[in-house]
């Protein structure tokens, strides 16, 4: 096929730090071993095929800066085709594991439904072929429930019921396209499931909607046989004024109302925590603690500007708790490292798209080596499990106590306890000394 965007980028090889090499990695070796599996298997590297190859570099304030041949005037069916092509020579010459996608990045809207449905399943076969010849594979796919105008006031939460119905149609096509091509996990984002003004909303009727859609989501994976989780991604505003599905906290509670909570698992991004107010590490901990973990997008913000950037993460400092969270609880499992980032709209030439992902998986193969380090040297771990050790003592709250027991037992033993050092200075010297 013509226009082959990449022509004159040579496949990336790992060549180590002392390379000069700028499409080279100094890092990622994907066959180093760390944790017992090579790195390739352990960070599970996903492209996103939205911000990737769909995202044409246009901003609030002016129009597209890129200009790639799948982007040119003709035939929307064919230009999907193109797009295809390209993408899966990034993914070859990447040496790229995994990619994700929503319907609406591959492949064009219809003038009805069932258009929409035949031209998905028309490239959801040119993808199959491609996954089945090469070496990248599926890490999730999901529906656009969000970019359209019949949208504009929510999918699952709209006022009006056959929109709803729309977006479960849409949903259904997705889930099965997704289950076709042999995705690992199917994610559900509620990117306008929310409200610009309470004054039009009435919230209990909203989330009672969204609680029957996820519900009916759960129903068709086990109908179809999926076998992937189904994955939901909080984020707390934008683009509406407030998501239902505003943090790792606030989806696990909606989650609990309506029983969901064996059934649906988190997908994770960074600049999404952020957002929120919240550390990236905070909502990979409190995933596990309530065991909802499920995969990540993994990207960062800008500190001086309130919205989401979508920026390729470039620090090994904000990784490594992020990353001591997931290992220390047994790893990505079926999730992934999915670059849910976009290169800058200034970055106009293809060697940009690569830098941008070469930098993003070095910094996290680095990032990785030293976290093993970390947790098998195990001196956080101690001063954790120390914090926390009378808890396992004789001394420590029986099952069968009460405040009244309590209370006696305080009195009869002069229990009189003090205050022992958090030692937080200690542990910010301890962990930026594994950096060193």
């Amino acid at each position: 096929m013509k226009n082959k965007y990449f022509d004159k980028i040579e496949k990336i090889e790992f060549q180590g730090t002392d390379s000069q090499n700028p499409l080279s990695y100094k890092y990622y070796d994907p066959n180093k071993i760390v944790f017992g599996k090579s790195m390739e298997d352990n960070m599970r590297f996903a492209v996103c095929y939205w911000h990737t190859f769909s995202w044409p570099g246009g901003d609030p304030f002016g129009g597209p800066t890129f200009q790639r041949p799948w982007m040119e005037k003709g035939d929307a069916v064919e230009l999907a085709k193109l797009k295809l092509e390209n993408a899966f020579d990034f993914f070859e010459k990447l040496g790229q594991p995994y990619f994700c996608f929503h319907d609406a990045d591959i492949a064009p809207e219809g003038s009805n439904f069932a258009e929409t449905e035949s031209i998905q399943k028309t490239i959801v076969e040119a993808i199959q072929e491609k996954i089945e010849n090469g070496k990248t594979k599926l890490l999730w796919g999901t529906a656009n429930l969000f970019s359209h105008r019949r949208y504009m006031a929510g999918a699952a939460t709209n006022p009006d019921p056959d929109i709803f119905k729309y977006a479960a149609a849409q949903v259904k096509m997705c889930m099965e396209n997704t289950k076709q091509l042999g995705g690992q996990n199917y994610v559900l984002w509620g990117g306008r499931e929310g409200y610009e003004t309470i004054l039009n909303t009435n919230i209990k009727q909203e989330l009672d909607q969204l609680g029957r859609f996820m519900q009916m989501a759960v129903e068709h994976k086990h109908k179809i046989g999926f076998q992937g989780p189904l994955l939901i991604e909080p984020k707390p505003h934008e683009p509406t004024k407030h998501q239902y599905d505003f943090d790792a906290a606030a989806v696990y509670a909606f989650l609990q109302k309506n029983k969901l909570e064996k059934e649906i698992k988190l997908n994770l991004e960074v600049n999404h925590a952020t957002l929120a107010l919240h550390s990236f590490e905070h909502e990979i901990a409190y995933a596990f603690a309530n065991d909802i973990f499920g995969s990540i997008d993994i990207n960062r913000g800008d500190l001086l500007v309130g919205w989401d950037t979508d920026q390729f993460p470039n620090s090994v400092q904000e990784l490594l708790l992020p990353f001591y969270y997931i290992y220390k609880n047994g790893g990505l499992r079926s999730g992934g490292l999915n670059f849910d980032a976009k290169i800058r709209r200034q970055s106009i030439d293809p060697e940009d798209i690569f830098y941008a992902h070469i930098g993003a998986m070095d910094t996290c193969a680095k990032a990785l080596v030293i976290v093993e380090k970390l947790i098998n040297d195990g001196e956080y771990d101690d001063f954790l499990n120390n914090r926390y050790g009378k808890w396992k003592t004789s001394n420590a709250i029986s099952k069968d106590q009460t405040f009244e027991s309590i209370h006696q037992e305080v009195l009869s033993k002069n229990i009189n306890p003090q205050p022992v050092s958090g030692r937080q200075e200690f542990l910010e010297n301890l962990i930026n000394k594994y950096l060193k």
